[in-house]
C-alpha cells in the first residue's frame, strides 16, 4: 500500500512541474552565441517602465566581467563616461541595498552588470506580447 501511494504521490509531483518553452531541446543546443544578430551599436533604448534597468546598446561580447575586473567601468564609470560619450552609473549602484549607506565604489550587488542590463538581437519573440509602455514614458512616433 505504501508503495502506490509513493508512486501516485511520484506521478503526481511530475505533473507540477513547469514546462520548458524549448520542449524536450536541451539548453546547450539552444543557447548558441551566434544564433541571432546583434544590431549596430545606437544611442540610449526608450524604457517601457519605471525603474526599468536601461537596455545596452551596444555589443558586449567578450567583455569580461569578474570579481577583479568590469568592462563596462572603461567607459560607463564617472570618471570616464563623459570622453567615452556613454552614459555613467547610476547613484543608486554606489549605494548598500541593506543599510542604505553610500559607498565610495559601486556596490558589490551592482557590479555584475548584465544580470540587469542586456543587450539587444532580433530573436523572434518566444511568446505573444501586447504590453504597453506606461504612459508617463510615451513618446511621440512609438507604439
Amino acid at each position: 500500500m505504501a508503495a502506490a501511494a509513493f508512486v501516485l504521490s511520484t506521478s503526481l509531483l511530475a505533473q507540477d512541474r513547469p514546462q520548458s518553452l524549448r520542449g524536450a531541446t536541451p539548453i546547450t543546443e539552444t543557447s548558441k552565441v551566434d544564433q541571432y544578430q546583434r544590431g549596430p551599436d545606437q544611442g540610449p533604448i526608450p524604457r517601457d517602465y519605471v525603474q526599468q534597468p536601461p537596455l545596452i546598446p551596444h555589443k558586449i561580447d567578450g567583455y569580461r566581467i569578474d570579481l577583479n575586473f568590469n568592462k563596462c567601468m572603461d567607459c560607463h564609470a564617472w570618471s570616464k563616461a563623459k570622453e567615452a560619450g556613454a552614459t555613467k552609473v547610476s547613484l543608486t549602484h554606489f549605494r548598500d541595498q541593506a543599510s542604505g549607506a553610500e559607498l565610495a565604489n559601486i556596490s558589490p550587488s551592482r557590479y555584475f552588470c548584465n544580470q540587469c542590463h542586456v543587450p539587444q538581437v532580433d530573436a523572434k519573440p518566444l511568446v505573444g506580447n501586447d504590453f504597453k509602455p506606461v504612459d508617463a514614458l510615451a513618446q511621440p512616433g512609438r507604439k
